[in-house]
């Protein structure tokens, strides 16, 4: 079964950083691409990051790309999201995804993902 647990959210202040860790279980991370959603209050879910199954390429958007970056540790079974330079409009739950022989480009789709952990919660204070 897969398993996705993210974790490593919290109030931090603008311009500080935060490493989110998403864990996952039953599968094996070179399989699967890996994504970063985050939905903020009346907003719709927007992927922010994800690397691929296989090569590890990334994809970053576009509000994000020069200060998020995108890891994995295979020994881990852990993708991280390390955010640097935070803006208040990083502000967002923040979501773990998984899909098996998936492309980084699943980014722009949340509907590619079938396998989702609990959100964790990034507030970025002014």
């Amino acid at each position: 079964e897969v398993q996705l647990q993210a974790s490593g959210g919290g109030l931090v202040q603008a311009g500080g950083s935060l490493r989110l860790s998403c864990a996952a279980s039953g599968f094996t991370l070179d399989d699967y691409a890996i994504g970063w959603f985050r939905q903020a209050p009346g907003q719709e879910r927007e992927g922010v990051s994800c690397i691929g199954s296989g090569d590890g390429t990334t994809y970053y958007s576009d509000s994000v790309k020069g200060r998020f970056t995108i890891s994995s540790d295979n020994t881990k079974n852990t993708v991280y999201l390390q955010m640097n330079n935070l803006k208040p409009e990083d502000t967002a739950v923040y979501y773990c995804a998984a899909e098996a022989f998936g492309s980084s480009w699943y980014c722009k789709r949340d509907a590619y993902f079938d396998s989702w952990g609990q959100g964790t919660l990034v507030t970025v204070s002014s």
